[in-house]
């Protein structure tokens, strides 16, 4: 059985990528979730496949189902449609398109074939993970709703207390620092 294995880059950081292994008679739908697992994804998204050249231009869709939109060929279904009968070169390429309203992009590059299969791993599965993923929501779904209310709290755009507008020399220093001023001209 061969083991194919992909390389998963963010479109927008190429180097921001996940290695993932793959059985060649495995579908599209199980190359779908573990994508979306490595980077840390939710699954609640229309997400499509594209077939893909080296100059990453859209070829045939292969999409989780059809959607409303206009095509000029069916789309293959990613749950009827294995790995292994998509790949006609050693050097395939396809686009990972998930989250339409969103548009994240990733850009899937075939970068071994073996026929070797590790018993310890349980396929589809990431064998390798380099860079940060990108937050699916940003910043507020890693920390919650509390994080926007202590940035609530704290207005970083009226001046503080203390501390002068930028250029302004001498005004506002401690008593610390006046102290230190007038050693510093009584040296000169």
């Amino acid at each position: 059985m061969a083991i194919l294995k992909f390389r998963v880059y963010f479109e927008e950081d190429d180097s921001i990528y996940r290695d993932v292994a793959i059985k060649h008679t495995q579908s599209f739908l199980d190359l779908h979730y573990i994508i979306l697992k490595s980077f840390e994804f939710d699954t609640k998204h229309q997400a499509t496949f594209f077939r893909s050249n080296d100059n990453w231009q859209r070829g045939r869709e292969i999409s989780v189902e059809k959607y409303d939109k206009p095509y000029k060929v069916e789309p293959l279904i990613m749950s009827e449609t294995t790995i292994g009968s998509e790949i006609k070169n050693p050097n395939e390429k396809f686009i990972y398109v998930y989250d339409f309203i969103r548009n994240w992009t990733f850009l899937l590059e075939l970068i071994n074939v073996s026929k070797d299969e590790n018993s310890r791993l349980s396929y589809p599965a990431t064998i390798r993970s380099e860079g940060i993923a990108p937050s699916q929501y940003g910043t507020k779904s890693i920390l919650g709703d509390r994080f926007v209310d202590i940035e609530e709290k704290y207005d970083l755009t009226k001046g503080v207390e203390g501390f002068g507008e930028e250029g302004e020399e001498g005004e506002n220093l401690t008593g610390l620092e006046e102290e230190s001023s007038a050693d510093e001209k009584e040296d000169v």
